[in-house]
């Protein structure tokens, strides 16, 4: 997530000359991230228990009083750290991950010290609670962390000793800035959907307790509930009246979003760029549109009208998941027919989403398996129907329920994509630093997008279709988004050209229009831009390696890497697979 440095020529002898197995580098790495993932987890136990470290399971997060100057302190003692042991380290690997554990704690800092500097502090409380008690009470995870839920959930009420209510200090952050000038509040819009959506976590709350097959939790979720109720009332009260109307970011807030999601570039040329694509795709899904009409006999071979034609095709409700794990398992054959990816020996999951994470995350999404401590968990493809934000008819969405669209989604978020790139984190003991700290939108989702890349050719025309439909989305995200921040266009008018140009249904194009105004502001531009780097990096490989180019080496090897951004990929592609081929 955070780094662009490059391999010093040092660096690269060294790989000639360290004699160290892969297990002595991992480990000695290991140990320089436990050492900042330890320190940190003192203020967020719940973002290191969601990664597995379970003996942050009973911790809650740290609200209380000069909370920005004892973080920023902190970070600023680790950075000291890592960068000491850097001017140390001798392992080439090991110097690569110190350099990401660097550069995540440089953006860390600066965007808190950002973040300080122009807004008012706001906390989504009862989302947070939810996603944090999710992952302890996983069905993946191991029954025995569940009971730390029920210690959670007495200090997240104030009821344990030494405890105040996680509602109360979020009320105090936020109000002990209230009079500061030049301090901004949340976009209005955001803070209404969060208040319409307070029922939809706390009923959520209530049906994780309910699985977990936990006792003694009743009256201490009531309480909780009870105090989620009213701090959305004080939000009503007190924050909505201080909530902006104008979505868009300071200009120095935005370019940090882009920065922390993985993208290195600036709003002019994402839009540049972005705009160039967005026109190549739509005339390659033209081509195959009227293929399409004449293989059906459509005397309309028009691109929106064929694609419309397409998307009656609805699944029903009780056959979405048969008929996905029949597309995982038709895909599963094309990948090993072709040789493009080796895969594992165990079977995808795939499942339908709650109305919590449906009103959290309206769109499909990977959840990813724990990451620390992991006995056997994976990650599972998480279907999501409908926008629980939106209202009456605009709350359904027909665009991941149609036969045509199964196949492209299948690819991106299970097989190869993100499902093989999070497994792939766990099977092959990548460290830590790889698989936390560089961590980020660009990384990750440019694999899901690059998956469906070099499965297209493989799949039926319909299947292509939306596979370009797909890329067409998050190529137009690439200039929405920065558009819609630089005001260059509304979300209504983004909202509009996606039904029009893209064939979104009008509940997608909002929750995609939400995303880019206030939700996530940056994050969607980085599917398209990680999907770029990997194309242009598989272009060097083919004309360095010519016809000794194998893709299903040159794939399982990237996915080993983990996470690693741009430049440290290339670096050990060029400098690690290409020679050895």
């Amino acid at each position: 997530m955070k780094t662009v440095f490059r391999l010093t020529a040092l660096a690269i002898t060294s790989i000639c000359s360290i004699a160290a197995s892969a297990q002595d580098w991992v480990e000695t790495s290991d140990q320089h991230t436990r050492a900042v993932l330890n320190a940190q987890a003192v203020y967020t136990p719940e973002g290191a228990s969601s990664l597995g470290v379970t003996e942050f399971d009973e911790g809650v997060s740290d609200l209380g009083p000069n909370l920005f100057e004892r973080t920023t302190r902190t970070n600023r003692e680790l950075l000291a750290m890592v960068e000491d042991r850097l001017r140390t380290a001798e392992h080439p690997k090991v110097i690569q991950d110190l350099q990401i554990l660097s550069q995540a704690l440089s953006d860390g800092i600066e965007s808190a010290e950002l973040a300080n500097k122009h807004q008012i502090p706001y906390f989504n409380i009862p989302q947070n609670l939810f996603f944090g008690f999710r992952a302890i009470l996983d069905p993946r995870s191991d029954p025995e962390r569940y009971s730390a839920a029920l210690v959670r959930l007495k200090k997240y009420t104030g009821q344990a000793e030494g405890y105040t209510a996680i509602t109360e200090l979020a009320k105090a952050r936020s109000s002990e800035r209230f009079d500061e000038a030049g301090l901004i509040g949340p976009f209005k819009g955001q803070v209404e959907r969060d208040l319409g959506n307070v029922p939809r976590f706390t009923q959520g709350l209530e049906q994780l307790f309910m699985a977990s097959g936990l006792e003694g939790w009743q009256e201490d979720l009531q309480l909780l509930n009870s105090q989620l109720t009213h701090y959305a009332d004080w939000m009503r009260e007190e924050m909505l009246p201080r909530a902006r109307e104008d979505h868009r970011l300071p200009t120095a807030l935005y370019a940090d979003n882009l920065k922390n999601f993985g993208v290195r570039a600036t709003p002019e040329e994402l839009i540049r760029d972005a705009q160039f694509g967005f026109q190549e795709i739509k005339s390659q899904m033209r081509s195959v549109a009227r293929q399409i009409a004449g293989q059906r006999g459509w005397e309309n071979g028009d691109l929106m009208h064929v694609m419309a034609e397409l998307k009656k095709n609805q699944i029903a409700p009780d056959q979405i998941l048969d008929i996905y794990n029949e597309r995982l398992a038709a895909v599963e054959e094309m990948i090993r027919n072709n040789d493009i990816v080796t895969l594992p020996d165990r079977a995808a999951s795939i499942r339908l989403a709650t109305e919590a994470e449906s009103a959290s995350i309206p769109a499909p999404f990977m959840s990813p398996p724990q990451l620390i401590g992991n006995t056997g968990q994976y990650g599972e493809f998480v279907l999501v129907q409908k926008n629980p934000s939106a209202e009456g008819e605009e709350a359904q969405m027909n665009d991941w329920s149609h036969d045509a669209v199964t196949w492209a989604l299948t690819v991106h978020e299970a097989r190869p994509g993100h499902e093989m790139q999070f497994a792939a984190l766990v099977e092959n003991g990548t460290s830590l630093a790889r698989s936390t700290y560089a961590f980020n939108s660009a990384n990750v989702e440019g694999w899901g997008l690059y998956a469906e890349a070099i499965m297209m050719e493989h799949l039926p025309l319909d299947g292509q279709l939306f596979t370009l439909m797909a890329r067409l989305q998050r190529a137009a995200r690439m200039f929405l988004d920065p558009m819609v921040n630089l005001g260059h266009i509304t979300p209504a008018e983004a909202q509009a050209f996606m039904v029009e140009q893209i064939g979104l249904s009008p509940a997608m194009a909002k929750s995609e229009a939400d995303r880019y105004a206030f939700l996530l502001p940056g994050q969607a531009t980085a599917y398209y831009y990680g999907y770029r780097n990997l194309q242009r990096l598989r272009t060097e490989v083919e004309m360095a390696l010519g016809d000794r180019f194998n893709q299903r080496k040159y794939h399982d090897f990237v996915l080993e890497q983990g996470l690693l951004p741009p430049d440290l990929l290339r670096a050990a592609v060029l400098e690690e697979f290409v020679p050895a081929q």
